[in-house]
């Protein structure tokens, strides 16, 4: 399989949509030794299975912890025989109820052969939001879109958190790396939305 949507500097890069949502889940490799992460196990099970089927997944990963991002995730936990990790802050009843194997942690680095995939911890759209950065890219879930944040209007949402959690965690970035969304079939850059950051707060969202 040979369907990377990124080939770059040692780190491959597959984005597969699934789901009436248009959720992106996401394999993350070491083009040298096959390793790699899953992140975001949305739906379809079988289809994320498929299209890690060249990769040796070492572990699920979330960048939050709503419903749509982690529905297939037991599947895929037992059907990769590979842990479930989730920040804290979205272990509970009303954000994730699943078993998680290891919490992710704001700073840790998850080696995955010779790439460094490194947590940043994003808090905003929920409290244990993260986003994975991998060389000169960044899956952002549903921190970061093209054109804006993530909604903020769920329970525990916070506008001015996610906010700072751009303008602090990522938009400090080199403006060359990618970004990398939860939804949608579009991808950017942090110098093409950095710009615009006096202008989604204005407008509230």
């Amino acid at each position: 399989m040979n369907d990377w949507d990124i080939d770059s500097g040692g780190v491959l890069i597959r984005r597969t949509r699934v789901g009436q949502l248009e959720n992106n889940s996401y394999v993350i490799a070491c083009k040298e030794t096959g390793e790699g992460v899953l992140v975001d196990a949305s739906f379809e099970a079988d289809t994320l299975a498929a299209k890690a089927a060249d990769v040796h997944i070492n572990a699920i990963l979330s960048t939050h912890g709503h419903w749509d991002h982690v529905s297939a995730a037991m599947d895929l936990k037992a059907m990769l025989d590979v842990p479930f990790r989730l920040h804290g802050a979205d272990m509970r009843d009303d954000i994730c109820d699943l078993p998680v194997d290891t919490p992710l942690v704001d700073g840790e680095i998850i080696t995955i052969g010779k790439v460094e995939v490194r947590v940043v911890s994003t808090p905003g759209h929920t409290p244990g939001s993260v986003c994975f950065l991998a060389g000169d890219h960044a899956v952002t879930g549903d921190t970061l879109f093209p054109g804006g944040p993530g909604r903020t209007d769920f329970a525990y949402g916070d506008f001015d958190a996610v906010i700072e959690s751009i303008r602090s965690q990522l938009f400090t970035l080199p403006g060359h790396v990618g970004v990398f969304p939860g939804h949608g079939d579009t991808m950017s850059t942090i110098g093409t939305e950095s710009p615009n950051l006096q202008s989604w707060i204005a407008r509230g969202w």
